[in-house]
């Protein structure tokens, strides 16, 4: 996983909340660049750990622009920075 740079607090637009941010962006673009901005480590842990649901149910090829394409798609939506439903998955929450 990415490593936090305590340091340095992002105002995290997911978390609703002041926390460390990732050391360095996770994309060299801009969007990467925005993320490292607005999104603490702990967040991005959190989607690392969501977006492999995407994958497995979807068989996502990240080597692929399709692949590529709606995976960010589903990070954009997952941040609240785009409008829209996430993709479901096979994996459902535990009843409490």
């Amino acid at each position: 996983m990415p490593e936090a740079d305590p340091n340095r607090l992002v105002e995290c637009i997911k978390l609703k909340k002041t926390l460390p941010g990732l050391a360095k962006p996770p994309f060299p673009t801009p969007f990467g660049k925005q993320i490292f901005e607005t999104i603490s480590k702990e967040a991005w842990d959190q989607w690392l750990q969501e977006s492999v649901k995407f994958i497995n149910t979807y068989r996502v090829d990240l080597s692929s622009r399709e692949g590529t394409e709606f995976m960010l798609k589903q990070l954009r939506i997952w941040m609240g920075l785009e409008d829209g439903e996430l993709a479901q998955t096979a994996w459902t929450p535990p009843e409490e």
